[in-house]
């Protein structure tokens, strides 16, 4: 839970001994507008893990050797365990910001391992502007549903505009799973829409495009054509192209990318292989079995018994 700290960030700063970091289990969240000088250290880091999504202002936190800043629409989290802190950013005259102390889903750590910059922490910056209104509506939301005792309907959310200083607690279980299911809402939203940049030097811009387009939606029914269609190319132009640049035909990278979405579902999820298999674009179960042990070794049944 954000409080003040008696020093800044490499002093020997101490959190408030009476208001230390939830405890794990928990759901805490809150909005706060923090003017120049508020930090909080935390040597020992925390039990639980952090959310933080920033509104206004600016901030900066860290965790062990990881740094970063955080300005409007950016979301940063933080994994327990690791000395870690946060402050106003350097210059700013505030920061606004989200935050919810929780532990966390296992399929959130597959979302934002493509943003991890080190020592537990991860950092989505490129949020596309679209869906920052989503996001803050989504952080009211949960605020409101907090309070919930599982009877009767939730209480909607306040007049527009965030509750600044009102930390709340999802106490109950029907709370708790509810404000679970908005953080996992707010994670896998921003963390689709902000793809980490590729960053190989010389790759075409269509041949990048086309990449993304087979990540955000492996279990579509692209073909050759169609994917060529998508970036203005002719299917052989667009072929020869993808394979020259990334070493295998766009096919061959659709199949790993179907066969990588497979692998998270049966990591994650409940769903019969059938189902898995449907859902990441292989029409046969058969050839989906197949194709899975020759990548993995090991039938699908097995590798959801293993993960």
């Amino acid at each position: 839970m954000p409080v003040r700290a008696d020093g800044l960030p490499g002093t020997a700063a101490r959190e408030d001994a009476g208001d230390p970091a939830p405890p794990p289990g928990l759901v805490v969240l809150g909005h706060y507008d923090q003017p120049s000088g508020y930090a909080v250290n935390r040597p020992q880091g925390s039990p639980s893990w952090l959310v933080t999504w920033t509104t206004g202002g600016r901030g900066r936190l860290w965790q062990g050797a990881a740094r970063t800043p955080a300005g409007p629409g950016d979301l940063v989290v933080l994994a327990p365990g690791a000395p870690h802190g946060y402050a106003v950013g350097p210059g700013a005259r505030h920061w606004r910001f989200w935050w919810a102390h929780c532990q966390a889903r296992p399929a959130w750590t597959a979302w934002l391992r493509p943003y991890g910059t080190g020592d537990g922490m991860y950092t989505v910056l490129s949020v596309p502007a679209a869906l920052h209104g989503r996001v803050a509506a989504v952080f009211r939301r949960m605020h409101a549903d907090a309070r919930w005792t599982g009877t009767g309907a939730p209480p909607g959310p306040g007049p527009a505009g965030s509750p600044d200083g009102q930390v709340a607690v999802a106490h109950g279980s029907a709370a708790r799973e509810l404000a679970l299911c908005a953080l996992e809402e707010i994670v896998l939203l921003v963390t689709a829409a902000a793809r980490p940049a590729v960053t190989r030097p010389g790759l075409d811009a269509r041949v990048r495009r086309a990449e993304e387009l087979i990540a955000a939606d492996p279990g579509a029914p692209h073909t050759v054509r169609s994917l060529a269609e998508d970036v203005a190319l002719s299917p052989s132009r667009f072929a020869h192209l993808f394979s020259t640049q990334l070493g295998q035909s766009p096919m061959r990278a659709l199949r790993e990318a179907r066969l990588r979405h497979a692998a998270r579902l049966l990591e994650h999820t409940d769903l019969p292989v059938e189902r898995v298999a449907a859902a990441s674009g292989f029409a046969s179960p058969f050839h989906f079995n197949r194709v899975f042990r020759e990548r993995y070794g090991i039938p699908p049944g097995a590798y959801r018994t293993r993960h």
